[in-house]
């Protein structure tokens, strides 16, 4: 049942003190806001934590009478300084553009340039801020169509002459997308920040303003041109890292640092309190407007990502023969090892499959380090088939990669360019100083 039916229902409304049977538990709580045209309502526990319940496993629903009023904060004036650059915004979704609301607690999405500036004032001392809206969904339900739209309207943004974009992004794909992005903007000529958050607005440990507040700093204080990312370096709320867009991957569920670069290092890092940059990278090599400006976003979504593992059989293989698929990422064992098998039945289904038209890309689920087709002779018997491999690229990156080459040029280009280095993606050698065994 959806929520505003479940409401009308049972005489509920926001701010209520409720109590209620939800399978085998008693639950009590406040009611928070949260989406009525889902089936979920969100309540507010007495342990102060946030708890979606599903509509229709609840029962025996008993008001306590309590109302809490649900209101907005204090909205603050907007005045634009001429003295300031301008900054867009963009919201696709996800905790960076949410609020708390402090009658009882809950978190409202919003996207308002006066509700921002209300949540972030530091930003008006930093730019002018123009708020976009693009879309507002979890990043794990980004497709292709949603990284094209917002590639449009980033293009649109950069004609206007502005200074530099954020992107406001849900954490799960934000590594994906900015990969996207990455190859979609060819020569880039201003910054494009992709902010997310790791822990929600309604917490005192929330990042989001800090990693909002050193992206502005950032675009403001640097003639940084291309698509980056902005998250906290570590754990303490003392720096950002500005971290290259091919080489970024999350790599912990909730650590407020969980973005780290691979096989690299960070391009720059803020200091949140003095707002300094201490550039890691060769600053110029970042400041170089390389080209004309291309929006290039077309995309094969006939490409896949499969990985290496001991059930593997050759009929998960045939599936892509099957389906017709353009191109296949492989995530391989060490260096990029494939199951060979018996009569090299497993060659010769990758064989197959390379001859249906497909364009195979070999990459490694170890991540640091890089792939070699040299080493052992079951790896040289993959290349001799056809297989490309990645060198050092991030299999999320090689198949973003992959499916945009795809989508923009012919088989024969996109075989020469898989392994070439267009955006950072791959490194000329391998950094043994990258590697954090934490």
């Amino acid at each position: 049942m959806k929520l505003n039916e479940f409401y009308k229902k049972n005489n509920l409304k926001e701010g209520q003190l409720i109590e209620f049977n939800f399978e085998e538990n008693k639950v009590k709580g406040t009611i928070i806001p949260s989406n009525l045209q889902e089936e979920i309502i969100m309540i507010k526990l007495e342990s102060g934590y946030n708890a979606g319940f599903l509509t229709t496993k609840i029962n025996n629903i008993k008001s306590l009478g309590e109302v809490k009023s649900v209101g907005k904060a204090k909205i603050m004036e907007i005045k634009k300084n001429p003295n300031l650059p301008t900054i867009s915004i963009l919201h696709t979704g996800g905790t960076i553009a949410s609020r708390v609301n402090y009658s009882v607690g809950g978190v409202m999405a919003s996207f308002d340039l006066e509700d921002l500036i209300t949540m972030f004032p530091e930003l008006a001392t930093i730019a002018n801020i123009e708020s976009v809206f693009v879309t507002n969904m979890m990043s794990e339900d980004i497709q292709t169509q949603h990284i094209k739209k917002i590639s449009q309207v980033v293009s649109e943004q950069i004609k206007k002459g502005i200074r530099g974009i954020i992107i406001g992004h849900g954490t799960d794909m934000l590594g994906y997308s900015a990969a996207a992005l990455a190859f979609e903007l060819e020569n880039c000529p201003i910054p494009i920040i992709i902010v997310g958050s790791q822990r929600s607005s309604d917490r005192g440990s929330s990042d989001a303003a800090m990693n909002l507040i050193c992206a502005s700093t950032f675009i403001t204080k640097t003639n940084f041109k291309g698509v980056a990312v902005c998250m906290h370096n570590s754990t303490n709320d003392d720096y950002c890292a500005i971290v290259d867009a091919t080489k970024v991957r999350k790599m912990h569920t909730s650590r407020r640092d969980a973005f780290k670069p691979i096989n690299d290092t960070p391009i720059a890092l803020i200091d949140y309190r003095t707002k300094e940059i201490k550039w890691i990278k060769e600053k110029i090599d970042f400041e170089k407007q390389k080209g004309e400006f291309k929006l290039r976003n077309n995309f094969e979504e006939k490409v896949g990502l499969i990985k290496m593992h001991p059930f593997i059989t050759e009929k998960e293989i045939n599936y892509y023969k099957k389906e017709k698929y353009k191109g296949l990422i492989i995530e391989g064992t060490g260096l990029g090892h494939t199951p060979i098998r018996e009569n090299d039945s497993f060659i010769k289904a990758l064989k197959e499959l390379i001859e249906s038209e497909c364009i195979i890309g070999i990459t490694s689920q170890c991540l640091h380090g890089r792939v070699n087709s040299t080493v052992y002779t079951n790896l040289r018997k993959v290349a001799s088939i056809g297989a490309i491999y990645c060198e050092d690229m991030l299999p999320e990156t090689a198949l973003m990669k992959l499916s945009w080459l795809l989508g923009n040029y012919s088989k024969e280009e996109t075989i020469k360019m898989l392994s070439k280095n267009l955006r950072g993606e791959i490194t000329t050698f391998t950094r043994t100083d990258t590697y954090n065994e934490e």
